[in-house]
């Protein structure tokens, strides 16, 4: 459904950014006593950083 390789995503403040997001959220859902968003966030957040971090390989939009 979502590109995670796409060549938007090579900027390293924009992969910071969504990450920084969705684990600040996960913050806000667990000080809130939402556990269960609260979860939710933090698993997309690990995630997101293991995708933009550990096996991150842009491609390159040549067609285009």
């Amino acid at each position: 459904m979502v590109d995670l390789d796409h060549p938007f995503y090579r900027s390293p403040a924009v992969r910071i950014a969504i990450v920084a997001v969705c684990l600040g959220w996960a913050a806000v859902e667990y000080t809130a006593g939402a556990l269960v968003w609260s979860g939710l966030f933090a698993v997309v957040g690990l995630y997101a950083a293991w995708r933009f971090f550990v096996v991150f390989n842009p491609r390159d939009d040549e067609g285009r």
